[in-house]
Order: structure tokens, then C-alpha cells, then sequence
């Protein structure tokens, strides 16, 4: 063999998985189709550190968000790299929405979320003045984190202990070979042990170019854009803001970088292809009625002209529009029968936060 593990994306994700197995004493090579790391899903989110509280009990995103988020902010704190626990208020605006606070405070105190309190809407325009409620519940927990900074230091650790990243390497055919894979990139073969595509929105398009897996075992890809605006405004709010959340996000909310600038959003725009390479990420200054609409339900005083577009991203759902939000897909030997190999799919929030614990899951799943 070439290498022991060939890892097929080099998003956070990837490049976790591909840290933790070099880590482990395995020969590592990630292949990544850019011409740089993390410019897919990893570079277009809010770049929040989620505490876990909206997912369901037991389900992959609860329990590896929960441990990811706490493994993720030893991570940053060993390795200094930058980041806040800003803390967050879900903020109710009706009676409807104040239950349906009280349903998530119960599922993240199901969970194990630390720090989850329901606090009146007194405390909270206490805290934030400019905030209108009818209640809150506060995550301490939750921050935000410079994502690129996060990605530089895995690549740094894979190739610390010996690991390589091949850029503009996109993958065209994956063929079974005794004791492992052939993995066919940019005119290259390369033979390994064990694989792992963690190609993002391309997922899907790398597992059916898997020779060995059945196509029952593709899920359906749903694309689902997320369009953020930012504000020429001084930043009304010190702590991160979001409302109830809604079908298929967490709504319109109000995300400060390290910077200190503030933007809001995503909103969620279903789009009619599946495939990632038509997706057209310019923000429709239109959108802007509605986020407007939004934001003022919790943030009355948002002056008129203030939002200008700013940047999108797509989250590679496996639902659609009305269905219940899918949980993350670790598809390995378990469920198709194959040996060494792995496919992560719909690996959108809280992919990020829940990196660190994604590898750990995914290591002991290959492990010998």
C-alpha cells in the first residue's frame, strides 16, 4: 500500500478525521479537489461553537456535538488558537415560541448541555438593551471560533506527524483491491487500506464513484442555501441572539465574528438542483425585505438600509422542505459490508463543532 488512509475532502472534518488517525501512528493523505483547504462548508457557516441543546436526544448530532464542542474548546485553548464563549440568547416573541424554548431547554438538559437557563425577558433586555422578548433561554456555552485559524492548525498536526495534503487532487473512481482501495486522483493512483469521504457537499458524488458500494447506500442529497447580511451599524448586542428556530435552520440570528462585526442570518433558500457545481452563491439583495422582517421581531430599533449582502453558503441536507431534520450519516462497514471504508454524509451544522468528536467516531469505527 501507498498509504494506510486515504481522507477524501479537507473541510474541518476531513481534516479531523485525518489528524486523529495521524495522531494514531497511521500514514495519512488527504486528498482535496480546491486549490486550498477548507473552502467548501467549512468556510461559508457562522462560525459558531454550538452547546448541543437543539438535537434530538441520543441521535449522532446531539451526542457528538455535545463532546465535540467540549474536546473543541480544549482544542483551541491548548493551541491558542482564537475564539470567545460569547454565550447565547434563543429569544421567544410569542407564546408559541416561549414553549417551544421550553421544549429545547428540556432536550438540551436531556442532552447534557451545561449552562442552559431560562431567564425572563426582563433579565434579558437587562443584558441586552436593545432586545424585545417575551422570553429567553441562555446558552453560556455557546461561542464562536476563528474556523481557518482551527483548519491551519489540523493541517499543521497531520503533517507534523508525517501525514501530506494533496491539493487540486479531486477524486474520480474508488475500486476495491485486495486488503484495501485504489483511489484514482488527478491522474494519480494511489492504493491504501482504509478510506474515508468526507467530501462535503460532494459526498454523494465521490460514494458513486465507489465501484464496490451499492447505490442504495447514496443517500439523496437536498441543497439548502443560507444567505447572510451584514450591518453598517455599531454591533447592538454583545452576546449572540437567535430566535426559535425554524424549518430546516435555526433562523435569522444575529452572529458576531472575533472581530467584533456583526451580520445576521442564515435564512434558508431550498434550491432546486443537487448538484454543488450549479449552486450560484451571490446574495440576492432582495432577500433583504425578509431579513429585515425577521430581525425585527426580536431587534425592533434595526434602522431601515442598513444590511448590505454579504456572503452564502450550502448545507448538503438529507431532507427536504417539511421533513423532519435527518441526523448525521456515518455509513461504514456496518451498514454496507465493506471493509476499510467509510462515507460521512450530511455532515452540515454542527459538522464544525462536532469535528473533534466526528474523528474519534470515525477512527474506533475503522479501527482494526
Amino acid at each position: 500500500m501507498d498509504v494506510d488512509v486515504v481522507v477524501v475532502g479537507a473541510g474541518a472534518v476531513g481534516l479531523a478525521v485525518a489528524a486523529a488517525f495521524a495522531r494514531g501512528g497511521s500514514d495519512v493523505l488527504v486528498l482535496e479537489a480546491a486549490p486550498a483547504i477548507g473552502t467548501g462548508i467549512s468556510a461559508r457557516n457562522s462560525e459558531v461553537i454550538h452547546a448541543g441543546m437543539y438535537y434530538p436526544t441520543g441521535s449522532l448530532r446531539q451526542r457528538l456535538c455535545v463532546a465535540g464542542r467540549r474536546q473543541l474548546y480544549a482544542c483551541l485553548g491548548q493551541r491558542n488558537i482564537a475564539h470567545r464563549k460569547t454565550g447565547k440568547l434563543i429569544v421567544a416573541t410569542t407564546d408559541t415560541e416561549t414553549t417551544k424554548l421550553e421544549a429545547i431547554h428540556a432536550t438540551g438538559q436531556a442532552n447534557g448541555v451545561e449552562g442552559l437557563d431560562l431567564i425572563s425577558a426582563a433579565n434579558a433586555k437587562a443584558w441586552e438593551p436593545e432586545l424585545t422578548c417575551t422570553a429567553a433561554l441562555w446558552s453560556r456555552e455557546t461561542g464562536i471560533v476563528d474556523a481557518h485559524g482551527y483548519m491551519l492548525a489540523l493541517q499543521g498536526e497531520i503533517e507534523d506527524h508525517g501525514g501530506a495534503i494533496a491539493l487540486q487532487s479531486p477524486v474520480t473512481r474508488i475500486a476495491q483491491i485486495p486488503g484495501g482501495f485504489r483511489v484514482h486522483a488527478a491522474g494519480e493512483a494511489i492504493a491504501c487500506r482504509r478510506v474515508v469521504n468526507s467530501a462535503g457537499l460532494n459526498a454523494q458524488r465521490v460514494a458513486a464513484g465507489i465501484e464496490c458500494l451499492a447505490p442504495q447506500h447514496i443517500p439523496k442529497l437536498t441543497l439548502a442555501k443560507g444567505n447572510y447580511f451584514s450591518c453598517t451599524t455599531r454591533p447592538a448586542f454583545s452576546r449572540l441572539v437567535y430566535p426559535a428556530p425554524v424549518d430546516g435552520g435555526l433562523g435569522v440570528h444575529v452572529t458576531l465574528d472575533l472581530g467584533g462585526r456583526m451580520r445576521f442570518g442564515p435564512d434558508v433558500e431550498w434550491l432546486a438542483t443537487s448538484n454543488p457545481e450549479d449552486v450560484d452563491y451571490t446574495v440576492d439583495p432582495r432577500r433583504a425585505d425578509a431579513f429585515y422582517a425577521a430581525i425585527r421581531r426580536y431587534w425592533p430599533g434595526l434602522p431601515g438600509g442598513v444590511l448590505t449582502p454579504d456572503y452564502s453558503g450550502v448545507r448538503p441536507k438529507l431532507s427536504g422542505p417539511g421533513e423532519p431534520a435527518a441526523d448525521f450519516r456515518l455509513d461504514g462497514p456496518a451498514t454496507h459490508r465493506i471493509s476499510g471504508l467509510m462515507n460521512l454524509f450530511g455532515i452540515e451544522s454542527p459538522g464544525l463543532t462536532s469535528s473533534l468528536a466526528i474523528a474519534d467516531e470515525v477512527r474506533r469505527m475503522l479501527a482494526d
